[in-house]
């Protein structure tokens, strides 16, 4: 493959990673990992049919061997290509139950997904982040998304928000150490419902009541190109007509 610079997406699916991987294939070569091909494999055919270059990895953020066999395949296809930017983005572990409901299967699933996998992928990832300080146009960036349940424990939401929170703990330490050494480490809260595939059918009063994904991407992208001298830590993004 050509040493273009590399953008690693983990949680692609046709909704938010889709739009995120677009937006970054725009400039960079796009690896995109999920544990099921059928959510990666539209986003890696249209960005290659419009030229770009993507690659897919079925991956499962949660096992480390997986992520580490996953890591081992981006270097095998890409030897000679720094990675400038990773997005941690799985949507796994979301359980709406009441407590005295949860089992503690979905208990552990909601960790394992969000911050181990967070914790799998950042281990990773910043070493290749670090490498690229000296050739990236921007700064070598790793982005965390967050969820209202990263800061809000709402009931019959222990669980998502036990991962979420601990997610967002890790990605505030991991700024606090790596930000110094010049690699952006941001979070996002993503405040609202996505508007994408699955929740097209749910009810909104407003017509754009929904979170959009591409605006979302553009977000991501605006941290990403953020210089060293104005790093933001964390982006709150919800509709407008959202309560909070």
């Amino acid at each position: 493959m050509a040493s273009k610079a590399l953008a690693i997406i983990a949680g692609v699916g046709p909704g938010t990673g889709a739009s995120i991987a677009k937006k970054f294939a725009k400039t960079y070569s796009v690896v995109v990992l999920a544990r099921n091909p059928d959510n990666f494999d539209p986003v890696v055919q249209e960005i290659n049919a419009s030229g770009g270059q993507a690659f897919g990895i079925s991956t499962d953020v949660s096992d480390s061997k997986s992520v580490n066999a996953a890591f081992d395949k981006i270097a095998a296809q890409y030897p000679s290509s720094k990675v400038a930017a990773a997005v941690f983005n799985p949507g796994g572990g979301f359980v709406r139950k009441p407590f005295l409901e949860l089992t503690e299967q979905d208990y552990s699933i909601a960790l394992a997904s969000q911050a181990q996998g967070a914790f799998n992928f950042a281990q990773r990832s910043l070493p290749l982040l670090l490498d690229s300080r000296e050739s990236s146009e921007y700064p070598p960036t790793l982005i965390f998304t967050g969820a209202t349940a990263s800061v809000k424990g709402s009931a019959n939401f222990a669980a998502f928000a036990s991962g979420k929170f601990a997610l967002r703990a890790l990605a505030q330490s991991l700024a606090r150490e790596f930000g110094p050494q010049g690699v952006h480490v941001s979070h996002t809260i993503i405040d609202g419902i996505i508007d994408i595939p699955r929740t097209k059918a749910w009810a909104n009063e407003h017509v754009d009541g929904k979170l959009s994904p591409d605006a979302i991407a553009d977000s991501y992208w605006y941290l990403h190109t953020q210089p060293r001298t104005t790093f933001a830590f964390e982006l709150d993004l919800r509709p407008y007509v959202e309560k909070w």
